[in-house]
């Protein structure tokens, strides 16, 4: 049954400012539903939240954060775990353990009744950029020549990203990401050779 809100179309009132940021991500969805992602302003996010434009501001850069912000969060946390040395898999497990079902799972199930498919696309791809520029740099910093390291960050971006599709697609409350992230990694080490670290060594390319 749709919320009161999303059947009559009023904003919501009162939210404590403590839940302002799930109170902005719900409305979206639901407006993203409603009317589409590119028909839907921040400013009729903001309205269907009853929060002001500029609160919106505090929360988000942009309306497609709305969606990215949970995971961007994530992110950051494997960018820093890796970057100060901590293996690929451990930082992934670290970063995600907890993750929870949030408005981008919804956006990624809807995304065609959203509009929102080469939006998702595209945010998707700088995503998976960020965690390939890290492991990369691990990779390098660990012995490994460019192409294998630019290869090896390539995978485990692409990797992150596809198990969130089917995290998503298979019903996010049903698994944890983390476990869909285990298994597209156990799939992409299976396809990739192990890497010969600075010391002749082979190891693992998500060491």
């Amino acid at each position: 049954m749709a919320s009161p809100a999303r059947a009559s179309g009023h904003p919501r009132s009162g939210r404590p400012r403590a839940s302002s940021r799930e109170t902005l991500a719900e409305a979206a969805c639901e407006l993203f539903l409603e009317q589409g992602y590119e028909a839907t302003s921040i400013a009729d996010i903001s309205q269907r939240a009853g929060v002001s434009r500029s609160s919106f501001f505090n929360y988000f850069g942009s309306k497609s954060d709305v969606l990215w912000s949970g995971l961007d969060a994530r992110i950051e946390r494997i960018q820093e775990s890796v970057g100060a040395g901590m293996p690929v898999a451990d930082a992934m497990g670290a970063a995600l353990s907890d993750f929870v079902p949030d408005a981008l799972a919804v956006a990624l199930v809807n995304a065609r009744t959203m509009g929102a498919d080469d939006e998702l696309e595209r945010d998707a791809a700088v995503r998976a950029a960020r965690v390939a520029r890290a492991v990369a740099d691990r990779a390098r910093g660990a012995g490994s020549d460019a192409l294998r390291s630019e290869v090896e960050g390539a995978v485990v971006g692409g990797a992150l990203i596809a198990a969130l599709r089917i995290w998503a697609a298979e019903g996010p409350g049903t698994t944890s990401l983390l476990e869909v992230v285990t298994r597209a990694l156990d799939v992409a080490g299976r396809g990739t050779a192990p890497a010969v670290g600075a010391d002749g060594s082979a190891r693992s390319p998500f060491a």
